[in-house]
């Protein structure tokens, strides 16, 4: 008998032999790494990507300890969209096979009250759900967490990415301070962070990523010959290089705009961020950034103060920063949540002084490299998302989940198409994927939000 295997585990008999019935025989290694101790009662943090068997690991440490003859809701599983509660909810119910009398109720937004008001009425034992919707049952006394003992937050980070932080507090204001707390997430950016130091008790971390080496960011450093010279080795890089989503630094205003402009007239999709952009283009650009709808945002340090973009890809230096310390800060914002990230730096010869003077701080010879050879044929980086405003924010008490619900609900586009979504006190952002802006928008103003009609524009 392999270690892996399912029957190694303290798990009830007709669990085991329901999943003998489903061919589930070796653990997968996120369900091997975490399973012990759901099952032994800990909080557990598990990171891993979407298929990596997360829901089995969780649900059946959840379906372990329910007990059937208590018709109370004893756990609940909170996802980002109505499709991934539906498929967690499908794959509970096979786990579940054998365990007769269980009820298992999904409660997301998009969908009508009416149908999920009656099914509260009736009880249930597992409740599945998106953080807008379950707020709102709370909030009108519809559901009951007072006897839950296990919470689920299913790809967490997709959650605050879809702006549910303020749902998330308020949810677990109604729940038991004992419970078990089971947090999944592909990454682990700082806001996890914070959550599980919140929300959790001595949680055991459990960590299954793709391979990589321990250097997340790795450093190239390109020497030209003049300074003009130096717009033509940014596209090279970025040509070369395709990456998602890049920042490029420059030392002053001026530079950052004509930087922008030129990389703009070439086709790039790009913006530029810098002290002179009023609050609210400040804000747009920002978040077309991290929605992912441009690729490029060419920014001076002092703009880029707060930016804070989980998966950036690359970071490109214009020329060198004035000080090492700088270099450093500028650098460490690729590379984050354990994915490889790329620095590029390019110089000329009158930088060699600050080029010194970083080998000093890092303690390690710089080598210049010759430049990335571009392919003939070879195009900008085309983003797969698309930004829409929405003319109504916090002050009109428009939440993620109504936009949420808006765009996935009758005739509405999936959940998997609708990105990260930002809420400012007079308007929203809302990223969706290129395919689906056309029925995005068409969905959004022929419907209401918060049973009102908003201005909606696609913002790029």
């Amino acid at each position: 008998m392999s270690e892996t295997d399912f029957s190694t585990l303290n798990l009830h008999a007709d669990l085991l032999q329901n999943l003998d019935s489903l061919g589930y025989h070796q653990m997968t290694p996120i369900q091997a790494q975490s399973l012990p101790a759901i099952l032994d009662g800990k909080d557990v943090i598990g990171q891993g990507k979407t298929g990596s068997g997360k829901t089995a690991a969780f649900g059946l440490g959840l379906l372990n300890k329910l007990n059937v003859k208590r018709f109370r809701v004893q756990t609940l599983v909170l996802c980002p969209t109505r499709e991934l509660a539906d498929q967690v909810a499908k794959e509970l119910r096979r786990l579940a096979r054998s365990i007769h009398n269980i009820k298992i109720l999904t409660l997301c937004g998009g969908t009508p009250f009416g149908p999920q008001i009656g099914s509260l009425e009736h009880g249930a034992h597992i409740i599945v759900g998106t953080p807008g919707r379950i707020e709102e049952h709370l909030r009108k006394e519809r559901l009951d967490l007072s006897e839950l003992d296990t919470l689920v937050l299913d790809e967490a980070d997709r959650m605050l990415d879809m702006g549910f932080q303020e749902s998330l507090d308020v949810i677990f204001g109604y729940m038991p301070k004992q419970r078990q707390t089971l947090l999944f997430s592909a990454t682990f950016p700082k806001q996890i962070e914070k959550i599980a130091k919140d929300i959790m008790s001595e949680p055991v971390r459990v960590e299954v990523a793709s391979t990589h080496d321990d250097k997340t960011i790795t450093q190239h450093f390109y020497r030209v010959d003049h300074h003009e010279d130096r717009i033509d080795a940014v596209r090279s890089v970025l040509l070369s290089r395709q990456p998602e989503s890049a920042v490029i630094f420059c030392n002053t205003k001026v530079e950052t705009q004509m930087v922008a402009d030129a990389l703009h007239d070439d086709g790039f999709s790009v913006l530029s961020l810098h002290g002179d952009l009023e609050q609210r283009d400040r804000d747009q650009t920002l978040a077309r950034f991290a929605n992912k709808s441009i690729s490029v945002l060419v920014a001076t340090d002092v703009a880029a103060r707060g930016l804070d973009i989980d998966s950036l890809d690359a970071v490109i230096n214009y020329q060198m920063a004035y000080d090492p310390e700088i270099h450093v800060h500028r650098i460490g914002r690729t590379g984050r949540a354990g994915s490889q990230g790329i620095a590029c730096s390019i110089y000329c010869e009158n930088e060699i002084r600050k080029l010194i003077s970083l080998e000093d701080y890092l303690g390690q010879p710089i080598k210049a490299e010759a430049l990335p050879a571009v392919k003939s044929g070879m195009e900008p980086y085309r983003p797969g998302m698309a930004t829409i405003r929405i003319e109504g924010g916090k002050k009109d008490k428009v939440r993620p989940g109504d936009i949420l619900g808006a765009l996935t609900g009758d005739s509405g586009i999936e959940g998997k198409y609708v990105g990260k979504i930002q809420i400012f006190p007079f308007y929203a952002y809302v990223a969706v994927a290129e395919r689906s802006v056309s029925g995005a928008l068409a969905k959004l103003r022929s419907g209401k939000i918060k049973g009102r009609h908003f201005k909606i524009r696609h913002v790029g």
